[in-house]
């Protein structure tokens, strides 16, 4: 059964990549503001699946509070790390391509599919140590991927790719999330420890994007009143996260 529900899980994840035809469809003002409550409850997901799911989860069966500590210290790191080499790529591509902005489309790809291998990765870790924080993570993961699929989806269309061929070549690039999937599912059932250790660093790669990368995108909108419904949108994600919780009780 872990086995499924992780495949069902990276097989939503990968379809997510065919959100980017929502910029096609609906109205820029109406999409900004749609994007703003996602990327709010993207944050409290994020942040309510490591609080309330992942961290006591792994104090319950690791029982090594120091481990966990740094384990999370170093999912923090490891994104930041592996964020600076993609931005590194991704400049060095724009500034010496002159007009061709095709390199950057085929960067965002890369990046991309480097992004949901590891997601994948994270679901099936998350499966392999309760169906539960398998389930919280991946509506975590679908929360953060819909705004990021459209952003995706409109570089790429900038980038020089026709609509039809953006939608198809972001969703092979999601598709990797099934093989990371794969083979965290080979070596969880080699090793049982392999969960134990992969979770706390999936819980600090869940802090970094709430607070590296998603945070700063709602502080791009410096009005009070987006700040109210934004706080909204954190402790509605929060509490979906808690109310999953209950309902395994």
């Amino acid at each position: 059964m872990i086995s499924i529900y992780t495949l069902l899980s990276v097989l939503l994840i990968s379809l997510i990549s065919f959100v980017g035809v929502l910029a096609l469809v609906l109205k820029r003002d109406f999409l900004n503001k749609s994007i703003f409550v996602l990327v709010s409850l993207a944050v409290g997901a994020l942040l309510g699946d490591v609080f309330v799911h992942i961290i006591p989860e792994m104090y319950e069966e690791a029982g090594d509070p120091m481990m966990i500590s740094f384990m999370v210290i170093a999912g923090i790191l490891l994104f930041f790390v592996l964020e600076k080499i993609l931005h590194w790529h991704h400049h060095h591509s724009s500034d010496h391509e002159g007009e061709n902005l095709l390199p950057v489309g085929r960067m965002v790809l890369v990046s991309d599919g480097v992004h949901n291998f590891i997601d994948g990765i994270i679901i099936a870790a998350s499966y392999l140590v309760s169906t539960e924080v398998g389930i919280a993570t991946t509506i975590a993961v679908v929360l953060h991927e819909i705004p990021q699929e459209i952003g995706n989806f409109g570089v790429l269309v900038h980038a020089g790719y026709s609509r039809a061929r953006a939608l198809w070549y972001n969703f092979l690039s999601a598709l990797t999330a099934v093989a990371g999937a794969a083979i965290a599912l080979v070596l969880g059932s080699i090793s049982e420890q392999f969960a134990l250790y992969l979770l706390p660093i999936t819980a600090g790669s869940f802090i970094y994007i709430a607070m590296a990368d998603l945070i700063p995108e709602l502080h791009k909108s410096p009005s009070l009143g987006k700040g109210a419904f934004q706080v909204l949108g954190i402790l509605i994600g929060v509490a979906a996260m808690a109310a999953l919780l209950a309902l395994e009780a």
